[in-house]
């Protein structure tokens, strides 16, 4: 670390992280790693991207990421909402009326029952993966615009609290422990 922070770059980068250690070594790192970049560049975490891995992150110091995850997971029918994460392709959206999520005001949201996006991604219509992409993408600019003010207002914890209490009533949570 004290060799490549020596250089003057424009940022710093931690990676090898996300691919296949568990979970709280992955955070362990992070927090263990990011303090030692030097504070006045960016701090760029890469490949990491589920909703609590981008909240540790953050608590832990990093500044960007990038993750494929987003698109991925829509393409797959994976919606991540403020009430968890949602699989489309589940027989109890199949009628019902309601938005993805009542919180979310991206275009797919404000135009589109769940019921609707069902049919589009079971009969594999392209417009399907298009939506649920659009919605996961607003779903992550969202909370990233939340942790940047949650940072500025001084204010993190109570975010982070209230956005993960949120996310438990649709009981759901991809791949990821409760931290």
């Amino acid at each position: 670390m004290e060799e490549v922070c020596a250089f003057d770059l424009p940022g710093f980068a931690i990676g090898g992280l996300s691919v296949g250690e568990s979970v709280d070594l992955m955070w362990d790192t992070a927090r263990l790693t990011a303090p030692l970049l030097p504070a006045d560049k960016p701090r760029y975490l890469m490949g990491v991207g589920r909703p609590d891995d981008l909240i540790e992150a953050v608590r832990a110091g990093v500044d960007m990421f990038d993750c494929v995850l987003p698109t991925r997971c829509a393409r797959t029918g994976l919606l991540f909402t403020s009430r968890g994460d949602l699989v489309i392709k589940n027989a109890r959206w199949a009628d019902d009326p309601g938005p993805p999520d009542p919180a979310c005001g991206c275009p797919c949201c404000a135009r589109f029952s769940l019921a609707y996006l069902r049919h589009l991604y079971v009969a594999k219509e392209m417009l399907g993966a298009r939506l649920l992409t659009l919605h996961n993408l607003w779903f992550y600019r969202g909370l990233m615009a939340g942790l940047r003010a949650a940072i500025l207002t001084g204010g993190l914890d109570e975010f982070v609290t209230h956005f993960r209490s949120g996310r438990e009533e649709l009981g759901t949570r991809i791949g990821r422990p409760k931290p």
